[in-house]
């Protein structure tokens, strides 16, 4: 049932984020068995998901015959890295000739090239629906640094896997393989796009734990500074960072723009949250919470707050029963088409009230982060300065406004990691 009081318990749009911690949120604590406890309890070198990009299926046009260079800015310092490289959304085979890695700099150049192979060869042809993870690459790697990511795409079907909205450039040569070259001349071509890379591992002197944000365009970044790094995961990621010792965690995005809690839609907003699941959460090696941001596409769908909150519910219940923590939010205010209409505002209110009265019933941690984000004067829409202005998506001071309501010490943390000090705050990547 939602909404079985009369009376809203409304929070002021100014106020400092309600935060409902239920018993098992205790600092660094989980009551439920984590799937990397076994991996803290001896502290020697161990791989964590480091970067990420949820794919959903696109176009494949122009890509054949040419060479991709993304750069990935892993989020822990490490001596290897493996990649994730995938063809889950692609109608055919997927023939990569050469892939490298690299440190990156300004624009396409890079430095020290490494071969990347897969089952000790340079190429691999990943079937449709299918990913792979290449071997291990002798490559160190700094927290913040980009990573350059090079892929020879010899043959590609007419739809692959991408990440549509990266927010940040990468690019792609004239034909040939360009996987080698440094200085990047061959590049002259620009996408805002990441096609076929998944994920960055990295394997890290003491282990870390990863916590995954997974939902919509909010998580994705749409409204930050393309290649400002200042997503809502940037900033948390530079917060945990900050705070040093046990907190820092890799934070992982795994948001999609238009993404919705209920329906799939693989072409236009991606599989829903759910499906993907043990794609985007369950795969990391070393994931111990995920926070869920997501309703507001629901709500202009159509949806009613039962669905969405019957939605949220068997999402927290799938995340407790793989051992994880779950973190459920409030969905921000936005004025934007149907969501301002009285319908869509009485929607996305009865699913946050039920979220803040009974959300701790189904997450280890509650957060509010429409009351972080609306303004004070009317809770319906964004403050004005956390407006990125379409009315929906958060300006990059409305990203860090969310990222400081997430209380640092209510998640699981890196128990491996106690004791050392806070580093200085970095530009996070994904």
């Amino acid at each position: 049932m939602i909404g079985t009081s009369g009376v809203r318990a409304r929070v002021p749009g100014g106020a400092a984020v309600l935060v409902v911690l239920a018993l098992s949120a205790l600092a660094g604590g989980c009551a439920r068995a984590s799937p990397v406890a076994a991996a803290a309890s001896s502290c020697g070198a161990a791989w964590v998901t480091a970067w990420n990009a949820s794919g959903q299926s696109v176009p494949g046009d122009q890509l054949a015959g040419r060479t991709l260079r993304m750069q990935a800015r892993p989020q822990t310092d490490g001596t290897q890295v493996r990649l994730r490289l995938s063809n889950r959304y692609g109608d055919g085979p997927l023939v990569i000739g050469a892939t490298t890695a690299a440190r990156g700099g300004s624009g396409p150049a890079a430095t020290d090239v490494v071969p990347v192979l897969v089952a000790g060869r340079p190429g691999v042809t990943i079937p449709a629906g299918q990913d792979v993870l290449t071997d291990p690459v002798p490559i160190a790697v700094t927290a913040g640094v980009p990573l350059a990511v090079s892929m020879f795409l010899a043959e590609v079907p007419s739809r692959i896997s991408s990440h549509p909205v990266a927010l940040q450039t990468a690019y792609l040569s004239g034909p040939g393989d360009g996987t080698s070259d440094l200085d990047g001349a061959g590049f002259d071509t620009t996408l805002q796009s990441w096609p076929v890379l998944a994920g960055v591992d990295v394997l890290a002197p003491r282990p870390a734990a990863s916590i995954v944000l997974i939902g919509d365009s909010l998580v994705d970044g749409v409204g930050s500074t393309p290649d400002g790094q200042d997503r809502l995961t940037d900033a948390l990621a530079a917060r945990l960072r900050g705070a040093g010792g046990d907190r820092t965690m890799t934070v992982l995005n795994a948001g999609l723009s238009r993404n919705q809690l209920l329906d799939d839609d693989p072409s236009d907003g991606g599989d829903s949250p759910l499906t993907r699941f043990e794609a985007d959460v369950a795969g990391g090696p070393a994931t111990r919470d995920v926070l869920l941001q997501a309703g507001t596409n629901d709500i202009e769908a159509g949806a009613s707050a039962a669905e969405i909150v019957d939605g949220l519910t068997r999402f927290a219940e799938v995340v407790r029963d793989s051992g994880r923590r779950v973190i459920l939010v409030t969905i921000p205010p936005s004025t934007q088409s149907a969501r301002g209409t009285p319908r869509g505002i009485a929607v996305r209110d009865e699913v946050n009230d039920w979220v803040r009265a009974r959300g701790a019933e189904q997450a280890d941690v509650v957060v509010d982060f429409a009351a972080a984000l609306a303004d004070p004067s009317d809770p319906r829409r964004l403050r004005p300065a956390f407006d990125s202005g379409d009315g929906l998506h958060p300006s990059p001071a409305g990203y860090r406004a969310m990222a400081d309501a997430i209380p640092a010490r209510a998640l699981s943390g890196s128990p491996c990691l106690v004791g050392t000090a806070a580093t200085p705050a970095v530009a996070e990547g994904r």
